[in-house]
């Protein structure tokens, strides 16, 4: 895949069931090195619209067009695993692929987490499995990377160091990336385009231009511009994924006269 080359195209994309709309007239698009956020209510569609997208349902109008051997990871928002079943994390990585305990721990590593590789599944925290879920995904050597509420179950440190990653992921490999994301405080500052979807595209552009859209004001209840605040800090200590507390050097700020850099 050649850099800002599109991955997937939707034009004018709708589902209909049982007489009803779930999506109408949906075009959109994701190129090669970018994250689009796809933001929204609960049923706006936008799990929805990630199924027409990676065909596993067809719309009942408009087309997608997508890339002639395009590669698609996933990161599903629900992933439901028995707490009694004995699955060790290098287990889960291979149940849909085949690949060797050198490669498992490559892409383990690369999310943070090669120490986890024979740990039980059902005793990961929440930031641990999303990490390990992620992995799983770059296994496939993805051209375009889907995570659907990436975030489930991670406090706010956690978050933001997810989302810090996916974004390192995206430098590194050069793949586009399709995020769901109801945590749009981290995610309008870390996206290049917004889709703000309600059925239909309500607006979409740079996270600046659809913050400042009269539609995105109305479905978001009018307070956007607080729920919309990224908040980037320089700490003098860092979190583990299981919560622990460890101390580190704080990164560079311009403003010695403060310990944190706030950006509205």
């Amino acid at each position: 895949m050649t850099p800002n080359s599109s991955l997937i195209k939707a034009e004018a994309i709708g589902l209909s069931k049982d007489g009803i709309n779930l999506l109408s007239n949906v075009s959109m698009e994701v190129n090669s090195g970018e994250i689009v956020c796809i933001i929204g209510p609960n049923g706006a569609g936008k799990t929805t619209l990630i199924r027409l997208l990676m065909g596993l349902e067809p719309p009942t109008s408009g087309k997608i067009i997508r890339d002639k051997g395009l590669k698609i990871g996933y990161v599903p928002q629900k992933m439901s695993i028995d707490p009694t079943l004995p699955l060790p994390v290098h287990r889960l990585m291979t149940l849909t692929i085949r690949k060797s305990r050198e490669q498992i721990a490559s892409a383990l590593q690369e999310t943070g987490v090669e120490h986890l590789i024979d740990a039980p599944v059902c005793n990961l925290s929440g930031g641990e499995f999303q990490r390990v879920l992620l992995a799983r995904a770059m296994l496939r050597e993805p051209h375009l990377l889907v995570l659907d509420e990436p975030v489930q179950g991670v406090d706010f440190t956690g978050e933001a160091d997810l989302y810090e990653l996916i974004g390192k992921i995206r430098n590194k490999h050069g793949c586009g990336v399709l995020l769901i994301s109801h945590d749009l405080h981290v995610v309008m500052a870390a996206t290049d385009r917004v889709i703000c979807l309600n059925g239909h595209v309500c607006c979409a552009g740079s996270p600046e231009t659809v913050s400042r859209h009269p539609e995105f004001a109305q479905l978001l209840g009018g307070a956007h511009s607080k729920a919309y605040a990224v908040y980037t800090h320089h700490h003098t200590h860092g979190h583990t994924l299981s919560g622990k507390v460890f101390p580190q050097e704080p990164e560079p700020n311009n403003n010695s006269n403060s310990g944190c850099n706030h950006d509205h």
